[in-house]
């Protein structure tokens, strides 16, 4: 949350697409077939094994390949955990508003699980909003994960929350899941309160 230089969202994304055009994500190869490669290559397949897993966690093609569970903002000085559940009422995130001291330090904690197929190049994104502005965009690169029955966590670098009266209030911020092949695991919209000391 940063000061950032503001530009309109299509001349940032264009940028962004120029930006972005030397890279080509790799084919998609299902979990089987990369598991069905060199199957004679005994420490090739132990090593598959470590990585990979036994298989597909779930298997019903219905249920996400990819399913976000939670996201915390880590704050060693917060009274509490700051956390949203990201398995119910979307909506209802909207409306309620979680608070950050000002200036304190804190990082972004996400859970999510990955049920069937290896997925690229995840990526956390949010945009921030101040009286209808953007203020701040960030993207977070988680990395590639396999399925398996424990869920995943990424943690985001330290960051410190703005500080001073001009920043103090309230911000919407818009979040996304997503990957090299664009998909949209989840998208979701939040409020935080810049405030000179924790809510009692």
């Amino acid at each position: 949350m940063a000061d950032k230089e503001e530009k309109p969202v299509g001349e940032e994304e264009e940028e962004e697409e120029d930006v972005n055009l030397n890279y080509i994500p790799p084919a998609q190869k299902s979990l089987q077939e990369i598991q069905d490669l060199d199957k004679e290559d005994e420490s090739l397949n132990k090593y598959k094994q470590t990585l990979l897993g036994a298989g597909p966690v779930v298997a019903d093609p219905s249920i996400p390949n990819v399913q976000v569970t939670r996201l915390t903002l880590m704050c060693d000085q917060a009274p509490g955990p700051i956390t949203m559940d990201l398995h119910g009422d979307l909506d209802a995130l909207k409306k309620k508003s979680f608070t950050m001291k000002e200036g304190v330090d804190y990082r972004v904690k996400i859970h999510f699980k990955v049920n069937r197929d290896i997925v690229a190049g995840l990526k956390y994104v949010h945009l921030t909003y101040r009286k209808g502005l953007r203020v701040d965009k960030a993207v977070y690169m988680v990395g590639s994960y396999g399925p398996r029955a424990e869920e995943h966590e990424f943690m985001t670098p330290v960051e410190e929350a703005p500080k001073g009266m001009m920043v103090r209030g309230s911000y919407h911020i818009k979040s996304y899941f997503t990957d090299d092949d664009k998909t949209d695991h989840l998208s979701w919209e939040w409020n935080l309160a810049i405030k000179k000391d924790w809510d009692q």
